[in-house]
């Protein structure tokens, strides 16, 4: 398998920053016209539920326009104050979603449990009906493009975003029958206990949100099979004995791989340099958008470094 050129990242990655721009826009547009159809079917039926599903897209809004800023400045190149990119904006931008998701499930539970102790009719339900349908079609079709751009550049800003549009369409299917339940057949307390039932997944969603940026800003360790698939790659090479103190991370879209590899004591640097461009061009082949860095030490010679997990 011939290893990827220069040329073939830099395409790959302006490929993946084109698909992540178009994610956001997209989510943005798709936002904004949820909440202007949703504002106006709440002010006509008076649904709790309606309003729970219009403060989510609104939230959805205020998510998805950090996510653009956030996206666009994680895809600025490298510079002389951030030598590993800015990756991370992507996670800073996660964090700022979880605050805003978690204000909004706060928000609604303290509106269902009022409507709860005081239950309302819902009016005009077929027009409630009808918003409802497009914004699940129009989320839906959101999702699945979101999760295209997911699956080609592994963005943690915009697997942010698809993870809260993912519980619109649960959210707006939880409308629908809100809205049949109490506005057709009369059950009143089926608006605010749906609404109710919004909420605590809207509150679930920003933790998951929470926790992934979380593990990206700490440098968290790739996952134990990644690390396996480095480790196989590495020893598979038949001029290197072994290898300690792998370390990895991810920012943004990109990886970092770093690695002591064990080689024969009487090896020259010229053939320890060669050894080392050729695993690293084979764990590129396995990891394109890595950067790998290498470090050859003798084969025997005792390891150091504090945080050896060979």
């Amino acid at each position: 398998m011939k290893a990827p050129t220069m040329d073939t990242y830099l395409k790959g990655h302006d490929e993946a920053a084109r698909l992540k721009r178009r994610a956001t826009y997209a989510a943005v547009g798709v936002a904004g016209t949820l909440i202007v159809i949703k504002l106006g079917a709440w002010v006509i039926t008076g649904s709790i539920s309606m309003l729970a599903s219009l403060v989510d897209s609104t939230l959805d809004l205020l998510a998805s326009g950090l996510n653009l800023i956030a996206v666009s400045h994680a895809l600025t190149p490298a510079d002389e104050e951030h030598r590993f990119g800015h990756g991370k904006a992507e996670a800073l931008a996660g964090l700022g979603q979880a605050a805003f998701i978690a204000g909004s499930a706060a928000f609604l539970l303290f509106e269902s449990l009022d409507r709860l102790v005081a239950p309302r009719p819902i009016e005009q339900t077929m027009i409630g009906l009808g918003v409802m349908s497009v914004s699940i079609a129009l989320t839906v079709s959101l999702v699945l493009y979101q999760r295209h751009v997911i699956s080609r550049t592994r963005s943690l800003a915009i697997g942010a975003d698809q993870l809260h549009y993912a519980t619109d369409i649960a959210t707006n299917a939880g409308v629908i029958i809100a809205l049949v339940l109490t506005g057709v057949w009369g059950w009143t307390y089926a608006d605010p206990l749906i609404s109710l039932a919004i909420s605590v997944t809207i509150g679930w969603g920003a933790f998951k949100i929470l926790r992934g940026s979380y593990y990206e800003l700490m440098d968290t360790e790739f996952d134990e099979a990644d690390r396996m698939r480095i480790k196989s790659i590495v020893k598979a090479h038949k001029e290197v004995i072994s290898l300690h103190d792998l370390r990895t991370r991810r920012a943004g879209q990109n990886s970092f791989i770093q690695m002591h590899l064990e080689l024969p004591p009487d090896m020259t640097l010229t053939e320890a340099h060669r050894v080392s461009d050729e695993v690293e061009s084979e764990i590129r082949k396995a990891f394109p958008d890595a950067e790998v860095l290498t470090h050859q030490d003798p084969a025997g010679l005792e390891a150091v470094a504090p945080l050896d997990r060979n």
